[in-house]
């Protein structure tokens, strides 16, 4: 069994989704789960128009879900022709009734909450799961939708729901592995699930990736399939290095570490639940799926190059937290990490001396509140626009000279914060947002020149 989970870019129209009922055929003697994301753009448009509810403008909520609606029945319509259309029309209909309604309840409420926002986003992978699937049946695919919201069980944190594992493992199999035995495809949506009550959740942006993950887990799948629309992951982003090479095959630990640090093929959680279980992940490309893609497996073969890839996170503030009374005191760094938590800020980079600490965070609506909390502990500053690149390779901590050689490179660059050795597989630095192309491109050209054809295509 393997499963297989196409982006939003891959279901984007009709002839999106003809392309991924072609390759989900040529698999189907592996027994595939299919896992989809909403079509390209549309929960950003769910989320618009649920905004635009809340703030009271009920007609412009209505007028965007009539232009969803639309694109939605012309996909259906073009895919199952006239006669299968009919038969289909009607339960689109109602899922469009019910999001109207929604948008009218937020509206006449004048408020948008994390649950109600969750409700409303979670109508994308709701619609296009239907889709393929009823497009998979009128291509004679035995395929059945299942509702992942009846599976995926998660906590109440709305936005960005936690899954809560044994629950979501025993809904999966006892839903999934019965259609799997009667050689019936499975489609569901991804990001969504529910709570314990039946409340719908998100489990955030990207967040398809992860459910792909949960389900090959949960069942013990042989592969786990991310289907986008690039070749796989590359040795950096091609938008600013044109010679950007695709790698073959990485090891999880180097996976998570780009996807972390800005590298936008992959969900960073997506590989904690295969991790777990030892199961090989593969990034393919829905619109050249001919090409093999990167494979990401538990160990990946030794690469004579130093780094694997370089990824670049943007739109970074560092905060400085700076307090001479406190020299030597007790619990200061514990202070400072609390209210990081009661904000929910993640933090990416931390560097620290007796009295000071900078941090690098990526959360720039909550910072003015939590500089507010830092103050009552210490003198605090922030700075934006700033970028962190992150170069990933094997066993960096045990090759003496690397950081000079990178540096030596940037000699003329303006570094504001270095971190080596919390990691063996990254060496991390903040610079000036602006100055990320031509860093990027520097790097590239010192450290990719001479590729090792095992690892790099």
């Amino acid at each position: 069994m393997i499963v297989m989970k196409f982006g939003g870019t891959s279901v984007a129209d009709s002839q999106a989704i003809s392309r991924v009922v072609s390759i989900v055929r040529d698999r189907l003697d592996q027994d595939p789960i299919v896992v989809v994301s909403a079509m390209a753009k549309v929960t950003d448009q769910l989320l618009t128009m649920a905004r635009a509810a809340g703030s009271g403008d009920r007609k412009t909520a209505l007028r965007l879900s009539r232009a969803l609606r639309e694109r939605h029945y012309n996909t259906a319509g073009e895919l199952l022709g006239t006669a299968l259309f009919t038969q289909f029309h009607n339960d689109l209909g109602i899922e469009f009734e019910t999001l109207d309604e929604l948008l009218r309840g937020i509206s006449a409420v004048g408020e948008l909450t994390p649950r109600t926002s969750d409700y409303v986003a979670a109508f994308g992978e709701t619609l296009s799961s239907r889709i393929v699937a009823a497009t998979m049946s009128a291509h004679g695919i035995a395929a059945q939708l299942v509702d992942s919201r009846e599976c995926i069980v998660t906590d109440s944190t709305h936005t960005r729901a936690a899954p809560l594992f044994e629950e979501t493992n025993d809904r999966l199999r006892s839903r999934l592995q019965p259609l799997l035995d009667a050689h019936i495809l499975p489609v569901m949506g991804g990001f969504i699930g529910a709570t314990k009550a039946g409340i719908t959740t998100t489990i955030g942006r990207g967040g398809s990736d992860f459910s792909a993950a949960i389900v090959g887990a949960a069942l013990g799948a042989q592969r786990i399939e991310i289907w986008t629309d690039v070749d796989g992951m590359m040795t950096t982003d091609p938008n600013l290095c044109s010679d950007a090479r695709r790698i073959k095959v990485i090891s999880f630990d180097e996976a998570a570490e780009l996807a972390y640090f800005g590298a936008k093929v992959l969900h960073p959680a997506t590989v904690l639940p295969a991790i777990h279980n030892n199961i090989p992940v593969q990034v393919l490309n829905s619109h050249n799926p001919d090409c093999e893609g990167t494979q990401i497996a538990a160990r990946a073969p030794h690469c004579r190059n130093l780094f694997k890839a370089i990824a670049v996170k943007k739109r970074i503030t560092i905060v400085d937290v700076a307090a001479p009374r406190m020299l030597l005191a007790h619990g200061f760094l514990k202070a400072i990490f609390e209210a990081f938590d009661r904000h929910r800020v993640p933090v990416d980079v931390v560097s620290t001396s007796e009295v000071s600490v900078s941090l690098t965070v990526d959360s720039n609506e909550s910072i003015p509140a939590l500089a507010a909390d830092l103050a009552k502990l210490a003198d605090v500053k922030y700075e934006g626009r700033k970028a962190i690149v992150c170069l990933v390779g094997e066993n960096l901590r045990e090759i003496p000279g690397i950081p000079a050689r990178v540096f030596g490179e940037l000699s003329d660059v303006k570094i504001r914060m270095i971190s080596q050795g919390a990691s063996e597989i990254n060496l991390t630095f903040v610079i000036e947002e602006d100055a990320v192309p031509e860093v990027v491109r520097r790097l590239h050209k010192v450290f990719f020149s001479d590729l090792d054809p095992e690892v790099f295509a």
